[in-house]
């Protein structure tokens, strides 16, 4: 390794909003984010999946359309 180059290296903690604190090593001295494994929905097990504004129902719709035009151009 070349001398003077590298960045130290220094103990810290990550601190999230909710509280949650991770003891890791890192370039930076103190480290915080707004959200973490033990608060994000996806992990928490509180995930939502929300069909909003009935995209489903409006890519079938779409889709019928192309079908039926497939269906005359068969017949």
């Amino acid at each position: 390794m070349k001398k003077d180059i590298h960045p130290e290296y220094h103990q810290t903690v990550i601190r999230c909003a909710c509280g949650s604190e991770l003891e890791t090593g890192s370039t930076k001295t103190d480290i915080r984010v707004e959200i973490c494994s033990k608060c994000h929905p996806f992990f928490t097990g509180k995930q939502k999946l929300v069909d909003t504004e009935g995209r489903i129902e409006r890519f079938l719709k779409k889709y019928e359309k192309f079908q039926k035009k497939q269906e005359e151009q068969n017949n």
